[in-house]
Order: structure tokens, then sequence, then C-alpha cells
């Protein structure tokens, strides 16, 4: 989905979290050393422990997560309950897990006891308070007419009306009604609904900017599904009442209607919270790590040519078909850079090598296009280090599918579904034989990871890529 609002909102937490928890921490400290007549022995200089607290916050974070503090459906839950119980066990686990290892090692997190209590008080109080201001905030942005996530309606359903009576009544939930696809029995009189109504799906995608597809009933699911990909929308099946048992995928209430949220990936939300994030430390010391190496590469690239620049830069296409701006350092031969494989070997005066590179998925050997240099940096994967810059930029990730060449789009079928998420410095494509795999088998394995992501996967992607560069298996 374009607008990922659970993204924003899980974002939102974990920074108002990490706020809530240092501030608990410096108040309890503040309580102790000047509000309790009891005398102390330490020094009061809360500085370092609020430089503790900070060390801690991914601590607390890993606790909030686990509890589901942000999870969507406890956050939009109407009921404060679930929420308020779960911040009062996070704060508990999380002084008794501090507590421990302070025991365990001998560390003295805590100058007293007094402070370890103040601080869970205040940390349940200030998790809650948080929260509240969060959800206060949203639905204040929410209520504007111009925030919010389009939506589209279609189905000639009961349910048709109820979610719209819902969205017009409840602007704060952050939905606004884009187009309607449906009989006029099934649209709620006297809302001035009339300009939103469109005879079908495909005139309301064409001329509305959409965030979100309600099917209510059954009627060409599958088309119905499938645009929403297209268009990287998110879509909601509402289901019947008996099959509400039977359900695949995330139930939510729409007000009072159940909806089923089909995913597309299960990077979404909190998930691309924690990629992204993991991205950001992971690259960043990826980079530090390559600095030196990149540098002595780009050295011997300038001075082996003058004229061109060590690094090469070229538009691909990642998630929702955005262009990004790509950076490899150099190996093709100047001459055949920006024109496509087929432009390059007829320049060259050797046409028929177009039809054998594209039969061996896109790849020859001794390819005449690249540099003796070049074919060293391709073998190795060095020339594809300063794709990290474009990490920490957050064009792409480190982990995801292969970036797409815009030309390239007319040879995938499935290209909505590749482009449902950010493109990879590596991908499961490139560990599972590289170039020792077909083109169907690449594309296969990047619709598998796309359908599948799992932050463990990342994990068991990025170190059997460390192992193939560092062994040289599969490259050529």
């Amino acid at each position: 989905m374009k607008k990922d609002l659970g993204f924003t909102s899980v974002l939102c937490l974990m920074l108002g979290d990490a706020l809530a928890i240092v501030a608990s921490f410096f108040f309890a400290f503040l309580v102790r050393t000047n509000l309790d007549s009891r005398p102390f022995y330490f020094e009061k200089d809360p500085w370092n422990f609020i430089l503790t607290s900070l060390i801690l916050i991914p601590i607390w974070w890993i606790i909030l997560a686990l509890l589901g503090l942000y999870n969507r459906r406890v956050y939009n839950n109407r009921s404060r309950l679930p929420e308020i119980s779960r911040a009062f066990a996070a704060a508990v686990l999380g002084m008794m897990t501090l507590i421990s290892y302070q025991f365990f090692s001998k560390t003295a997190l805590f100058p007293s006891r007094s402070i370890a209590l103040w601080t869970l008080v205040f940390c349940f109080i200030a998790l809650v308070l948080i929260r509240l201001l969060i959800r206060a905030l949203r639905r204040a942005l929410n209520s504007r007419r111009s925030a919010g996530l389009g939506v589209i309606i279609i189905g000639n359903h009961k349910n048709t009306e109820r979610l719209i009576e819902h969205i017009v009544d409840f602007p704060e939930d952050g939905l606004r009604i884009k187009g309607i696809v449906a009989g006029n029995s099934f649209i709620p009189d006297g809302l001035g609904l009339e300009k939103y109504q469109y005879s079908s799906l495909q005139n309301a995608l064409e001329e509305t900017a959409a965030d979100i597809i309600f099917q209510t009933d059954e009627d060409k699911t599958e088309y119905v599904y499938t645009e929403s990909i297209k268009h990287h929308l998110s879509y909601y099946f509402v289901p019947k009442e008996s099959s509400l048992s039977s359900h695949i995928g995330e139930i939510e209430l729409i007000g009072d209607t159940p909806a089923v949220l089909v995913k597309v990936t299960p990077l979404v939300g909190a998930a691309r919270v924690v990629k992204r994030t993991f991205d950001i430390v992971v690259g960043f010391l990826a980079t530090l790590l390559a600095l030196i190496p990149m540098l002595i590469i780009w050295l011997v690239l300038k001075l082996s040519d003058f004229k061109h620049s060590p690094i090469y830069s070229e538009y691909r296409l990642s998630r929702y078909n955005k262009k990004v701006k790509i950076y490899k350092f150099r190996s093709m031969k100047p001459e055949f850079s920006g024109l496509s494989p087929e432009e390059a070997f007829e320049k060259m005066g050797h046409p028929e090598l177009i039809k054998k590179y594209r039969e061996e998925g896109d790849y020859i050997k001794d390819d005449p296009r690249v540099t003796k240099i070049g074919h060293f940096l391709r073998r190795t994967s060095l020339d594809e280090l300063p794709q990290l810059f474009n990490v920490l930029k957050g064009d792409i990730s480190l982990v995801g599918p292969r970036a797409l060449v815009p030309g390239e789009l007319r040879n995938y079928g499935d290209r909505s579904l590749l482009l449902s998420v950010k493109s990879g410095l590596t991908g499961l494509a490139q560990v599972s034989g590289r170039r020792d795999i077909s083109f169907e088998e690449r594309r296969a394995l990047d619709l598998y990871y796309i359908q599948n992501w799992s932050f463990r996967l990342d994990l068991q992607i990025l170190l059997k890529t460390v192992v193939i560069v560092l062994t040289g298996r599969g490259a050529k």
C-alpha cells in the first residue's frame, strides 16, 4: 500500500515510547533525590542514569513488541483496556529484566531500589499517556479532509451501506471515500455521495487516488484482488457472517463491520519499521567496513580511465514502480554504458550474442562489454558495494527482490507483485544460485520472498550472501 498507516503509527509509537521511558528514568531519579527525605549514598547526577536508559531502549522496544503493543489490532481497538493492561505488563516485565540483568552482571543500573520502583510506576503511566496523546494527534490530523486513506468500496451488499455510513460518521478513523462501485439501493441517501459513484472499478481506479479497496460481495473477487495488486492498494474482503470462522488473512473491524485484510506481503506496519531500522544499523556498519576497499577500487578504476567516473549509475524500479538511481562501480566499457544488451551487441557487430545472452539467463561468459577489471569486480561482487549508500538513503533494502530495469517489465507476468516491496542489495534468488538458475526460477524465488517475508529469512539470506561472496560460489 502506497500509504501505510500502520508503518507511520508504529514509528510514532516507538519514538514516543523511547521518550516515555527516558522521562520515567529521569523523574524517578528526581523524586528519590529531591522529594524523598531519606538520605542517599550515590552521586546526585542524573545524566549518567539517563544515558543508561537511552542505551536500554532497544530492550524495551523488544518487550513492547512481544506484548503486542505495536500490533495494529491492539492499537486500533476502541477499548483501551487491552492496551492499558499490556502497558502495565510491559512496565513490570521491563523492570524485572533490568533488575535481573543488574543482579547477574553485578552492574549498578539503579542506584537504589526506590528508584527502580518509581521508574516502574512512571513508565506505566508514561506509556499509557503517550499512546493517548499520539491517538489524539492522529485523530486530529485524520479529521482534516485532506488527510487519511482514500477508499474505494465495491459490491452490492448491505455491508456497502454500513461501511459508507461508518466512514462518513467517523472521519477521525482516517478513511476517506473516493469511489463507490455499487447499485443505488446500497448507497445511503442524503449524504451527497453521488459524485463518488462509478460504473466500474476500472473507472474508479483511473479517476481517483485511492489506497484501499473494500469488496463487500463475492462477484469477480479474483479480478478485484488482481487490480488492487496492480495498483499497489490494500485489499479488504468483507465476508459473510457464516464464513468468518474460516477466513484467510488478518481480520479488522471497520466500525462494527468485520473485514479481512488480504496481504500481498507480510512486510507492512511494524515489520517495515523493523526492516528499515535493521537496514540503517547494519547498512551503516557495513559502509564503515567497506569504506577503505571502496576507496581502493575507486582509485584503481580512476587510474585506469581518467575520462570517466569510477561510479556508474542507472535507473531501476523499486517499490510501487518508483524509479531510483542505483550506484555501482563501473565494470562495463564506456562505449556500451547506457545501452541495452541488444543495442550493445549490435554496436560491436555481434548480434548473434543477443540470443545466447537471453537464453543463458541474461548472462554470457567473458562478456565482451565488460572490462578486465570489471570481470574481477563482478566475480567478487565488489561492484555492488556503492549500493550500500542506496540502502542508507532508503532507495533499496539490504535484502529484497532484484531491482528491475524499466525495459524488463514486459518479461514479468507478476510485475505488480515484484514491485510491492523494496528491491534488495541481495536476495533469495542471488543466494540460491545466482547465475546458475534460470530466469523463471529467479522470478519464482523473488515472489516467494515477497509473500513469505520474515526477519529470520532476511538474516539467513544475509549470512548466505557473506558465505557466497567469500567463497565465490555461483559467481561468474
